[in-house]
Formats: structure tokens, C-alpha cells, sequence
């Protein structure tokens, strides 16, 4: 009986692009756990050699240069041999969390490569804050109301201007001397 790697019929070979601008680690995820896969399987030679060629083929659709993956292949092999003894201070090793803003941000985690810390990117915009509106104003214009001070009427108005602007207006047009601007003006006028 012989092993294949199965992939269903609406399977398709996309993965995030080499060019975009996420994080490394993220971009390389799914080659990093494809070729995991192929040399895990117990599969024939001649089986692990499609494999690695259909690996090579979307690794070019996706823009990645196949130098870069032959080297993930030989650090994972190299990894696995050598796995057997450090799996105890793998468990030892604590994480921390970086946002990422952009590529730059691997200089300042870069520092923290030989420490016994493990390292992992979050992203800016998350699906929470993306469907949530709590900051949100869904009136930006400000409604307000002018009393008078020498009779009991009053003035409602709106303005394109948003909540602060519009209460600090009539005074600060008093303040400048253009008082014929001011809706308090032309009513006790």
C-alpha cells in the first residue's frame, strides 16, 4: 500500500503573497507546515519528490524565490535531528507579543533573538475593532441650543461642525468683535 498527500478538488495553491506587507513568520506558515507535512508522511521517494515540486510551484505563484524555500526544507530537517535533546528547554522558553506596524519592527525584535524568549506578532486591525463602532459618532454634526438672556426664547440649531467646535462658536465670535456672525446678535437686534 502506498502513501499519497491527498488535496481535495477545490483545492487551490494560494497563500499570503512574498511581497505583501505582513509578518514574515505569517507569510511563511503555510510552507513552514507544508514541508513539515512532506517529511513527517510516510510516504515513497518518488511521492516526497511531487510533493516538494508542488511546494516549489506555489511558492513561485506567490511570489517566494525558491532558494529561500530550500533552505527552510534543510533547516527543518536540520531542526528534527537535533530536536531529541533541546525539547525540555523548548518548554521553558516564554512568549511575548509584538504589534506589528510594519517590517521594521523585526529590528527591535531582532534584539531579543538570544534571549530565552519567544517572539509573536499581533496585528494592528483586528475583526473586533473593525465591526465594533463604540468611538463612533454616528451624528458628527453638532445640535445645539442658544437661550436668550433678555427674553425666555430659545434657538436650536446644527451646525457641519462637530459637538466641541459648535459650543466654543458664539463666544469665540464675541471674543473677535464679529457679532453680526452670531445667531444671538441678529435676534436681539
Amino acid at each position: 500500500m502506498e502513501l499519497y498527500i491527498y488535496r481535495k478538488p477545490t483545492y487551490i495553491d494560494i497563500t499570503i503573497h512574498f511581497p505583501s506587507n505582513h509578518p514574515y513568520g505569517h507569510k511563511l506558515a503555510a510552507f513552514h507546515y507544508y514541508i513539515n507535512r512532506m517529511l513527517i508522511m510516510p510516504i515513497s521517494e518518488q511521492v516526497r519528490k511531487q510533493e516538494w515540486n508542488r511546494i516549489l510551484t506555489m511558492a513561485r505563484n506567490n511570489g517566494f524565490p525558491a532558494q529561500l524555500l530550500h533552505g527552510m526544507k534543510k533547516q527543518i530537517i536540520a531542526k528534527k535531528e537535533g530536536t531529541q535533546t533541546g525539547a525540555d528547554q523548548q518548554h521553558s522558553r516564554k512568549w511575548v507579543t509584538f504589534t506589528f506596524h510594519s517590517p521594521s519592527i523585526h529590528k527591535i525584535t531582532n534584539l531579543f533573538k538570544k534571549t530565552n524568549l519567544k517572539i509573536a506578532f499581533r496585528p494592528t486591525n483586528t475583526i473586533y475593532q473593525q465591526l465594533s463602532n463604540k468611538n463612533k459618532d454616528p451624528n458628527p454634526t453638532g445640535i445645539y441650543q442658544l437661550n436668550c438672556n433678555t427674553c425666555s426664547r430659545a434657538y436650536v440649531g446644527q451646525s457641519g461642525e462637530t459637538n466641541n467646535h459648535t459650543t466654543q462658536r458664539t463666544p469665540m465670535l464675541h471674543k473677535k468683535q464679529q457679532f453680526h456672525l452670531s445667531i444671538c446678535y441678529t435676534h436681539s437686534g
